[in-house]
């Protein structure tokens, strides 16, 4: 025990960062339970933190360990909270409506424009308290603007619920959001200009995002246009692709690297300025004036891109920058780090879940220890030395791109599945000319707009932004940019995560003990196995195991996002479907006319899929019956049919020796808020809900 007290000790400057880790805690614990908590655990988290307070003013390592227990109180306090307050989702029609609404954002799309519509009036009706987004038709000749009412018959229906059990959770990230779901018009709209006030910066955005498409046609207008606003939309999906593939999507996502050329060419242009006014320059603190004149232009680039958890990360960062300038102090560091995931924690607990805060601060995570360590191992580069200075630039954008892509390899792993092979060269040559034509030829033109002389600054942008894609599509040709591979499961992603904070976090050499933590969450795919069947949530998709590989049974109708969810978690681009005869896997699938039987090992049970007419026999011998349609009685094995999945959502099954294992996805995600409740039968009076499938 003292000899950790001791080691701890030692690590006294960098004990603070592990509060913002123990409040993230809090927020997963929250998220993992089955069912809500009581109210009365928000009240435990104040007598907590003061607790921890006055310990640590008197013995400052025990205060510590109680601060961790407090922190993680304090995050579990903010998720209950937020939950809490959100408001119940709707009972969408599920027919066509007419929805009156007024517009609070306009995106454009490759072939129109999706509309965001504050208290939307379905069919007349009160105004919900949540926002909906409705895609207008493509020959939609209305051009709607925020700030504008319509009126428009359309297609309503609530988030999605997850895929397969264990899939990301659209209904959860749609109650924290405020979305009650989205719809596509099925007649032109009816459009009144000027009807309410636009919401905040929202006609600012449309505008940019209008003059910069004009100005760049194509693909590069869209990314241009991202750049500024932080709307993708619009790009194509082709390009997309070949952004990601290339390990380029990071450009996309408006985040750190954006916010430091605006605020980096605004400090430099600010202080050059006052330097220029000697007056000026004797009288006033012209650094000090830079830098909080360069905070307010990102504060303004922060709320035009839509205040993205990238950017509330690098915001607060770079907030927390300015005044450690202010003030004498180190720019960067752990603790800024940590501060700024606490600020977005406490305002989005939600977040956590989701790839874009994960994969953000873990980058900046590894950047931040990474130069720690590497600053005091790097040569000088002396006075006049341009040959040593280029080359440790070289250097330090080699090092950045390995650095964030070793640190978010696990976080895209997980979320999608997909590992790409040569970001670094794709970054070497992209984020250059980002940095150096790209953004500060889109300030220029943000400046120019007013007098509408933006032209002369987008086109040389558009210039830049054609090179990044010219850039992103070779890189993504080449052999195997980006591979498709099975996710690592949530508690590998858990052991990367702490293996990474662990090993960047301390400084001593027992920070080295996350390597193997690390090495363990790479590899647990090794140890998931995919589910032998699934069945998505309206029954119109039906998967099978055949080897390696998955053989699909889809009926009209079913959802190509289900089938693309199902291809990443079995790590492969392409599914057979289940022949009309035959076999497949050497026998171990084998399909007739009315049914496939499917048997995954010697003593593994027997799961019988019906389709068509099946004979009476089919269901014979069957542990399992799976069935697109109500089965109604006719076999007496176990049964995961239409009416199963319709009352307890998708399906995953597993054939093992002890028997059939199946877990629906209301049993996977408990009794929570964003979960929609047992539906009942219309006509039918409510009852006690059935027990959900474990």
């Amino acid at each position: 025990m003292a000899g950790s007290f001791g080691l701890l000790a030692a690590e006294r400057a960098r004990l603070a960062p592990w509060l913002a880790v123990a409040l993230g805690a809090g927020v997963l614990l929250y998220f993992g339970l089955p069912a809500e908590p009581p109210e009365a655990a928000i009240w435990l988290a104040p007598p907590l933190l003061a607790l921890a307070v006055w310990t640590a003013a008197r013995w400052p390592l025990p205060g510590w360990a109680l601060g961790l227990v407090a922190a993680a109180a304090l995050g579990f306090a903010a998720a209950t909270w937020q939950a809490g307050r959100q408001p119940p989702m709707p009972d969408l029609p599920r027919g066509a409506t007419i929805l009156e609404a007024r517009i609070a954002a306009v995106e454009l799309l490759p072939d129109g424009r999706r509309l965001t519509l504050e208290a939307p009036r379905l069919d007349g009706g009160a105004p919900l308290a949540r926002h909906v987004r409705i895609r207008l038709k493509q020959d939609d000749p209305a051009t709607p603007q925020p700030g504008d009412l319509i009126r428009v018959r359309a297609l309503v229906r609530g988030p999605a619920a997850p895929a397969y059990p264990g899939a990301w959770d659209f209904q959860r990230a749609a109650w924290f959001s405020g979305l009650a779901g989205n719809g596509f018009a099925i007649g032109r709209a009816e459009v009144t200009p000027g009807g309410a006030a636009p919401p905040l910066l929202a006609g600012l955005r449309t505008t940019i995002e209008a003059r910069v498409t004009t100005a760049i046609p194509g693909a590069a207008g869209a990314v241009a246009a991202a750049l500024l606003t932080g709307g993708q939309s619009a790009i194509p999906a082709g390009d997309l692709a070949a952004m990601r593939d290339s390990g380029l999507a990071h450009l996309l996502s408006v985040s750190g690297l954006h916010i430091a050329i605006v605020m980096g060419l605004t400090f430099g242009l600010l202080r050059l300025g006052l330097a220029l006014i000697p007056w000026l320059a004797l009288r006033l603190p012209g650094k000090a004036l830079a830098a909080l004149g360069a905070l307010g232009v990102g504060a303004l680039y922060l709320l035009l891109t839509g205040a993205a958890v990238p950017m509330q990360r690098s915001f607060a960062m770079a907030a927390l920058a300015t005044l450690a300038l202010l003030t004498g102090r180190r720019a960067l560091s752990l603790r800024a780090w940590a501060l700024a995931a606490a600020a977005v924690l406490l305002l989005q607990p939600a977040a956590l879940l989701g790839a874009s805060f994960q994969m953000s601060f873990a980058a900046v995570l590894a950047l931040i220890a990474g130069w720690e360590w590497l600053r005091p191992r790097l040569p000088r580069a002396g006075s006049g030395a341009w040959r040593r200075r280029l080359a440790l630039a070289a250097f330090g954008v080699v090092a950045t791109s390995v650095l964030a892509g070793a640190a978010t390899t696990p976080f895209g792993l997980h979320h999608f599945g997909r590992l790409q092979l040569y970001g670094v060269a794709a970054n070497a040559l992209a984020v250059p000319l980002t940095s150096a034509l790209v953004m500060p030829a889109g300030m220029a033109a943000a400046a120019l707009m007013p007098f509408g002389w933006e032209d002369l600054a987008l086109v040389p942008m558009g210039w830049g932004v054609e090179g990044i894609l010219a850039v992103a599509r070779w890189v993504a040709a080449w052999p195997g940019a980006a591979l498709t591979v099975p996710p690592i499961p949530a508690w590998g992603l858990g052991a990367c995560a702490f293996g990474m904070l662990w090993l960047c976090l301390w400084g001593a050499r027992w920070r080295l003990l996350g390597v193997p933590l690390i090495v363990l969450g790479m590899g647990s795919g090794a140890w998931q196995r995919p589910p032998d069947i699934l069945v998505s949530a309206d029954a119109r998709l039906i998967g099978l195991r055949a080897g390696e590989g998955l053989a699909l049974q889809r009926l009209s109708g079913a959802s190509g996002l289900t089938r693309d969810s199902w291809l990443r978690l079995f790590g492969t681009a392409a599914a057979a479907g289940l022949p009309k005869t035959g076999e497949l896997a050497d026998g171990r699938l084998a399909c007739t006319a009315g049914a496939c039987t499917l048997r995954t090992g010697p003593a593994a049970p027997v799961a019988v899929l019906l389709r068509g007419a099946p004979p009476a026999e089919a269901c014979a011998g069957a542990a399992l019956v799976v069935s697109a349609e109500p089965v109604r009685g006719r076999c007496a094995a176990q049964v995961v049919d239409r009416f199963a999945v319709w009352r307890n959502g998708a399906h995953a099954i597993w054939l093992e020796p002890g028997g059939a294992r199946v877990l629906s996805d209301r049993a996977a995600r408990g009794t929570r808020p964003w979960v929609p409740p047992v539906p009942v039968p219309r006509g039918t009076p409510s009852q006690d809900p059935p027990a959900p499938v474990e």
